[in-house]
């Protein structure tokens, strides 16, 4: 049943049963505004990243700017979709959310009659989508018509050491103890970033998307680095794809203005070197003064992405990338 959802009129939202999984009954949310005149020209599906759900509504409201269909998908276990019973944000293969991904599919060909759609792709969601994206193609089902994705997390950010030695730890501990917790450091910088309540621009639930993350569980992060080694080892997406990164890293322990102008959750220059990986049609942009979720970066950083986003779309569903300047 189609509901207006929290973000209020003239967004709404379908919840959506799934079959029960090994925790008990699953549900995905799609979250919808319609283009813009009431004239579609397609869709747009968007999945949000790790400890995320889908809350910017200025993305969405670019998208159907430009004549699209904005459709977000809150995942098994995220947002509006986490039920009482769950591990917030926990899978065991991303697989798992194929599932998901292929309900929102379902509904937007029902609901609009496009039947292939452009992927907008957040940090996890820009690993998530071009994996399914994959499958997709395999199956002999070319769903995809290009993908926008957002700062993908394409590699475990740290040394070589713990990409390499600590993966195979990770690899054991996940599949012995799913759920035991991996210890790491986090800071509230990053949200505090963005939360109006704090020093950013938006206003979003700190249920949802808390100021210091979810943990992060051995089993989710043994599915997250099996998602990276397909990464590395090549996928073959044809369909054209855009990557948005900031031009730098940073990891402060408290927040500072030059916070809200770099990533401060992954490693940009993995995204640059792993996004080629993806597919033969491959444009990178690093821009400066961006976030982690660059559609939230301050408002001349976020408008260039936008802008760019919009005119490397025209060139791009045009059958031939534009440049890069």
């Amino acid at each position: 049943m189609t509901v207006q959802d929290v973000l209020g009129d003239p967004y709404t939202r379908d919840t959506l049963a799934m079959p029960d999984d090994y925790e008990g009954s699953v549900v995905t949310t799609v979250v919808h505004l319609p283009a813009a005149g009431g004239a579609s020209r397609g869709a747009v599906l968007h999945v949000h990243g790790f400890c995320d759900y889908f809350f910017q509504t200025e993305t969405a409201e670019f998208f159907t700017s430009l004549g699209y269909d904005f459709f977000a998908v809150d995942l098994r276990k995220c947002g509006r979709s986490l039920l009482p019973h769950q591990t917030p944000n926990f899978c065991l293969d991303l697989t798992e959310y194929d599932a998901d991904l292929d309900a929102a599919l379902a509904l937007i060909r029902e609901r609009t009659g496009h039947h292939r759609i452009i992927i907008s792709g957040h940090s996890t969601g820009g690993l998530v989508a071009p994996l399914w994206a994959q499958a997709k193609a395999t199956s002999g089902d070319a769903a995809v018509r290009a993908l926008v994705l957002n700062s993908p997390w394409l590699d475990l950010q740290g040394s070589f050491f713990v990409r390499t030695a600590g993966t195979e730890a990770i690899n054991r501990l996940g599949q012995r103890r799913p759920y035991a917790t991996v210890p790491r450091t986090v800071t509230p910088v990053y949200v505090e970033s963005l939360h109006s309540e704090h020093h950013g621009e938006w206003d979003f639930d700190l249920a949802w998307k808390p100021l210091e993350s979810l943990p992060v569980k051995a089993g989710w992060l043994r599915a997250v680095r099996a998602g990276h080694r397909a990464v590395h080892k090549g996928l073959s997406l044809s369909a054209p794809i855009l990557v948005l990164c900031s031009r730098r890293s940073l990891v402060p322990q408290a927040f500072s203005l030059e916070a809200q102008e770099v990533d401060t959750v992954l490693d940009v220059r993995q995204i640059a070197r792993w996004s080629h990986q993806l597919g033969d049609q491959v444009t990178v942009l690093r821009l400066p003064g961006a976030m982690h979720d660059v559609f939230l970066s301050r408002k001349d950083v976020r408008e260039d992405a936008f802008e760019r986003t919009a005119h490397w779309l025209r060139y791009a569903l045009a059958g031939a990338l534009p440049p890069t300047d």
